[in-house]
């Protein structure tokens, strides 16, 4: 093995224990964290980081090209999934009620829900 390939295999390695070990923070926090908008940052911030950091170190060590090709579509897909999950479970989880007013610094949704809720009032409401 070529020390290029040697150094290569060492920093994978090493991303994969550094994204391992993010993933592990961010579960700690799903399950530590007190409500719903903590648990779901600690859901989608480390766990998108960690596995950003595992799939690099995965490419480091397998070096392929159709390999490093299917990576990167996991990647994108991780970037485009997953926050825009944890965007509507928050969303839901406050037009629920499950978010209280005093835990919000600022609540801009609020606005656009009573606007929304005055135009569903309108002449095409059925009224």
């Amino acid at each position: 093995m070529s020390a290029v390939a040697t150094a290569a295999d060492l920093l994978g390695s090493l991303l994969l224990l550094l994204g391992c070990g993010q993933c592990l923070l961010g579960v700690i926090g799903m399950l530590r964290l007190p409500d719903v908008l903590s648990r779901s940052h600690a859901a989608t911030k480390p766990q998108t980081l960690g596995m950003l950091l595992v799939l690099v170190g995965v490419g480091l060590r397998l070096r392929d090209g159709i390999d490093i090709g299917t990576l990167a579509l996991v990647v994108f897909f991780q970037m485009l999934t997953g926050p825009v999950a944890s965007h509507l479970v928050a969303r839901s989880a406050y037009r629920t009620g499950q978010i209280g007013q005093r835990d919000l610094i600022r609540d801009d949704l609020d606005a656009q829900l009573s606007d929304d809720d005055e135009t569903a009032d309108g002449p095409l409401a059925g009224g």
